[in-house]
């Protein structure tokens, strides 16, 4: 393992986030662990589709994201009762059943319509490893009621098929009336990691824009462009964060991910995206979450600060002994950061003095809790919430590792997929005394 210091000691400093966190286990009895799943929520249920049943791929490629651990069922999860109910995607047109069991899907909840593009999984029908080219939608509310109601499924999903559509592990976001898809790849095959010739990879390096229409029978997409940037966009496996930046624009930051051109190394700097283009802040590093994990995104109107969390996953770098150390395997990390973008559009990033209960985290979602004043895109309205503590939203699932690096010395079948749920509570507090970077 390359572990070595790169600062020395850090001093502690306070955020202008000015709350204590908390997370409370929520236990559901029965509900399995997955990952790298995709969800949308409607009434307090949330909606869960795809991912995978077990822990961080293999490395030999006959064992590498085996057919028998998709996930071939639809969850609904009410986390108020505690109680789940499921559904098998076997019982939908064979399209869309085999993207719906896929993993790192690309997705978006759009009012009550949940989108799905891509997702990389064995496919049957072309008895491969594929990444599928299919935009999905999927009527979430009535396909909740139906699930729970024992009824068909099939009337609430729509599919149209696509080259644009061939992405995996990048993320779909929307800006006014336009989507974006940013980064990701596209991966044929089977995976390993010496570069033998059981695939095919290529980056997207784009963010691919346009309008979905989703009338009556028919889905559609019209108005595709594309924005391409082999350097900037090669980003895949990473956390996509909606923003509201200083001058009041809507828009998207896209939060380190992998890899670069010329190392197996994630991004640190992160870029912003508007409906203007993007702009990459190659004068800041982000240190403490390199991998697509669970975040959660808070607006601080008052103040004019945009805050995200980030809960666990995988990192290049994290604490020891309160000195920054720097592993180039990028191991699992129980570290909570905080990024801050301050009223002068400053970015900002700091270690919470509370950690993840254990390596987890990594390709976890973090589900908000739409009872609070919200944005569309799940951005949390922080100054407009008027109790002292709160729940902003649950964390279910990811990859939960008993150490740091697994992968590395071949010993992945010790991870899992995590059945876990945490409540993100925060209580408003003194500002904190967290570690800067």
């Amino acid at each position: 393992m390359a572990l070595f210091s790169i600062f020395g000691s850090r001093s502690y400093c306070q955020s202008t986030f000015g709350y204590t966190l908390e997370l409370i286990p929520v236990a559901v009895p029965g509900l399995p662990g997955l990952h790298s799943y995709a969800f949308g929520q409607y009434d307090g249920k949330w909606l869960v589709v795809g991912g995978r049943k077990d822990g961080l791929h293999a490395r030999q490629p006959f064992n590498a994201f085996p057919e028998s651990q998709n996930n071939t069922d639809i969850y609904v999860i009410d986390i108020n009762t505690q109680q789940f109910w499921t559904a098998s995607v076997s019982v939908l047109p064979s399209g869309i059943s085999e993207q719906l069991q896929s993993t790192n899907m690309n997705f978006y909840q759009d009012s009550d319509t949940l989108y799905i593009i891509g997702g990389y999984a064995y496919s049957a029908s072309v008895q491969d490893h594929i990444t599928f080219p299919n935009l999905t939608s999927i009527n979430v509310p009535a396909t909740i009621n139906a699930i729970i109601e024992g009824n068909s499924i099939l009337p609430f999903f729509k599919q149209i098929t696509g080259e644009n559509f061939a992405v995996t592990g990048g993320q779909l976001g929307k800006i006014d009336d336009i989507f974006y898809l940013v980064g990701g790849q596209r991966f044929d095959g089977r995976y390993n990691p010496m570069g033998n010739p059981t695939y095919t990879q290529t980056y997207s390096d784009q963010i691919k824009k346009f309008r979905i229409s989703n009338q009556g029978s028919q889905l559609s997409y019209s108005d595709f462009s594309t924005i391409v940037d082999p350097i900037h966009l090669r980003r895949r496996d990473y956390n996509l964060l909606p923003q509201i930046f200083t001058d009041g624009t809507k828009g998207y930051t896209i939060s380190s991910g992998v890899f670069q051109p010329d190392s197996d190394l994630p991004f640190l700097y992160p870029v912003d995206i508007t409906s203007e283009g993007y702009t990459p802040i190659t004068t800041f590093n982000q240190y403490l979450s390199n991998y697509h994990s669970a975040k959660s995104c808070l607006y601080d109107s008052i103040n004019n600060r945009m805050h995200t969390l980030f809960f666990g996953g995988m990192s290049l770098y994290f604490y020891q002994n309160g000195i920054l150390m720097q592993d180039e395997n990028v191991p699992f990390v129980k570290t909570i950061s905080l990024l801050t973008r301050n009223s002068e559009n400053l970015l900002n990033e700091f270690q919470l003095p509370v950690e993840m209960p254990g390596y987890n985290g990594a390709s976890a979602e973090f589900i908000p809790n739409h009872h609070l004043p919200h944005y569309p895109g799940e951005i949390i309205k922080l100054s407009e919430i008027s109790e002292n503590d709160f729940i902003i939203g649950h964390i279910y699932g990811g990859i939960s590792s008993p150490s740091m690096n697994l992968f590395t010395i071949n010993q992945t079948n010790t991870t899992s997929a995590d059945p876990a749920i945490y409540a993100v509570k925060l209580t408003n507090n003194i500002p904190l005394i967290v570690q800067e970077i």
